[in-house]
């Protein structure tokens, strides 16, 4: 289908909407989508904070069809990636391709050559893609005309599931001559948002924030003395709950341990984590969507892409290390705008363990003063790569340890992806001001885990009132969908999810 720049369009609503019904076949647009495709369109930098299941994707997509020159869209995970290109495939006119590391050479090849010749519409890239030359070479060549970041509170260290990866997409987007940016994620807090855009050098941008609120997830906190009532409860709760659903826990170990005492009580349960080999993960991920399995005891490696919307539940047998994480968790639950319920079983002790790993992950003032002396060494840029062992730094950290330098001016990261030292800097200073800036992220941690911890301690505030608040939204309680307005209206949940009133 031809397609056309418009960026002062007549009657942009109803050029929209002829576009997603007529293309994509969407009968009407949800709300936010058409606002921010306006903006898109009009050459606006735009950030859209929307709800899981609100149709983010169907931002990019419209505008894309709508834009001459390819789009390139970051996503973080292959397995969302593939289902990314397959919804595009099932209904759009526009072709669209995914480059990672499951990529053959000769599949690459032939897709760069369907890029370069203006075949492709969206090209999905993982961040780590970028760090090659090549693959920014392509981009320059095939004239991209929207940067789309999605899952973009990765981008933020005060969001909940940062990715130094992230941090080097502002060079690219800069060295591709600022293509119209595009930030798309379900939750972000007031901080978040200032982060996303001045990592990504959005330009004056629009920011759209819809109603984070999921009035049909009921909100529920239990709390316990010993570990040992708390796995009771638990068990008890999810043999009389609604399924499928999801148990979310902190450890490998408590995923393995919760899964067997599920199966002990004759609920069809797996359990999900880091550990376990790709393939293993891509099985029982599958299983659990075709609802071959009830439930699924999961780490938080269990996230981004879920999209099933029959859940039932999410409970946190262990409470996450911040509300951040913990509503973007429970947002798996009820997609299909039926009931569902999210509790954490909480103890306080639990924050204490989270609190244990928020101070972990500090790197040495000596170590940063060392990598930027043998940058400096280097007379020019030098491929972060070669420099990893010297360093002895694992990637992540090293990549990390690089952005704190560049944030404290002494080394600049070249759009080729390698890094080069600046001349007038002093390494020691430097790796002080990266030390001091590390020491407010981690006493940014502390303050995440203070708004989990009082969101657990809670015994009479509107539930929703104190989550939504927290993301910036002016809702005010009474919800009379949580465990603190039920109890102040004289009403109790029972464990199989009905409801009793208590006689005085």
């Amino acid at each position: 289908m031809p397609r056309k720049n418009r960026p002062n369009l007549p009657n942009p609503e109803a050029v929209i909407r002829k576009v997603a019904q007529e293309q994509l076949g969407f009968e009407d647009l949800r709300p936010g989508q058409r606002e921010a495709v306006t903006a898109v369109l009009q050459g606006h930098d735009t950030l859209a904070v929307q709800p899981t299941g609100s149709g983010k994707s169907a931002i990019y997509q419209i505008a894309g069809l709508m834009i001459d020159g390819p789009t390139v869209v970051i996503s973080p995970l292959i397995a969302l990636q593939k289902d990314q290109v397959d919804s595009i495939q099932d209904q759009n006119p526009a072709e669209a391709v995914a480059l990672n590391s499951t990529s053959g050479a000769g599949e690459i090849r032939e897709r760069m050559k369907r890029i370069e010749d203006g075949e492709i519409e969206y090209l999905f890239l993982a961040p780590e893609q970028l760090r090659k030359r090549e693959t920014v070479d392509l981009l320059k060549s095939a004239g991209i005309s929207l940067f789309v970041v999605d899952e973009a509170h990765c981008v933020s260290q005060w969001g909940h599931d940062f990715r130094p990866d992230y941090l080097g997409l502002g060079k690219v987007i800069e060295a591709l001559g600022h293509p119209r940016v595009l930030a798309l994620c379900a939750t972000a807090s007031p901080r978040v948002r200032e982060e996303i855009v001045e990592r990504l050098g959005m330009k004056k941008p629009k920011i759209f924030v819809m109603g984070f609120d999921r009035p049909n997830i009921y909100l529920r906190v239990d709390r316990f003395e010993t570990e040992a009532e708390k796995r009771d409860a638990l068990l008890h709760r999810v043999r009389w709950a609604d399924k499928p659903g999801i148990v979310y826990v902190g450890t490998r170990k408590a995923a393995e341990s919760i899964m067997k005492g599920l199966a002990e009580e004759e609920i069809q349960a797996v359990f999900y984590h880091a550990g376990l080999k790709a393939k293993d993960r891509e099985r029982i991920h599958e299983q659990f969507m075709a609802n071959q399995a009830e439930v699924i005891v999961a780490t938080n490696a269990f996230g981004m892409g879920i999209d099933k919307p029959d859940v039932r539940f999410v409970y946190h047998y262990d409470a996450p290390d911040s509300l951040d994480a913990y509503y973007q968790e429970i947002g798996r639950g009820g997609r299909d705008g039926e009931r569902a319920e999210a509790i954490l079983f909480y103890r306080r002790e639990d924050i204490g363990a989270q609190s244990y790993k928020s101070g972990e992950g500090r790197i040495e003032e000596q170590v940063l003063e060392k990598l930027a002396e043998k940058i400096g060494e280097e007379g020019g840029p030098v491929d972060p790569d070669e420099i990893a062992e010297d360093a002895g730094l694992s990637k992540r950290k090293l990549t990390s340890a690089l952005q704190r330098l560049e944030d404290a001016g002494a080394t600049v990261t070249l759009p080729d992806g390698s890094v080069q030292a600046v001349e007038e800097a002093d390494p020691a200073e430097a790796a002080r001001i990266a030390v001091d800036e590390h020491d407010v992220v981690r006493q940014m941690r502390k303050e995440r885990l203070e708004a989990m911890r009082a969101y657990g301690d809670e015994v009479t505030a509107c539930r929703r009132e104190l989550l939504l608040r927290y993301f910036g939204d002016d809702f005010t309680g009474p919800c009379n969908f949580c465990d603190n307005c039920e109890a102040a209206a004289g009403v109790e949940t029972t464990p199989d999810g009905g409801t009793r009133r208590e006689v005085a």
